[in-house]
């Protein structure tokens, strides 16, 4: 379930006019889900899909992320990239799977800063 919540989110994010640079970069220090650019903006966007009766709440699932892990891989793609001195954000993308129809979709931005 997990590969179908990033896939629609990475939808979700082109329609919203992100350009999705990478899905699933991983490194030494850590891992994220999508990296995109939100106009000059670089997102680091950790992905959580979930079927729609688990009663997970955004906070809770901000607390199970491994904020570290994650700054640790931002910076190193940052720095590959040689773009350390542009914007960046943290953002949540929570996917809910109905047992029929299309996925409910909240992303939450600037969720937790390097």
């Amino acid at each position: 379930m997990g590969w179908r919540g990033e896939r629609a989110a990475a939808r979700h994010l082109k329609r919203r006019g992100f350009r999705v640079l990478a899905r699933n970069f991983r490194c030494g220090g850590g891992e994220i889900d999508i990296i995109a650019l939100d106009r000059d903006t670089v997102v680091f966007i950790e992905v959580k899909t979930r079927t729609c009766d688990d009663p997970e709440e955004p906070a809770d699932v901000s607390r199970r992320i491994q904020w570290a892990h994650m700054q640790r891989a931002a910076r190193y793609y940052l720095r590959q990239h040689r773009a350390e001195d542009r914007p960046c954000r943290f953002d949540i993308v929570v996917v809910s799977w109905p047992a029929r129809g299309a996925p409910g979709i909240e992303h939450f931005e600037n969720v937790h800063g390097p």
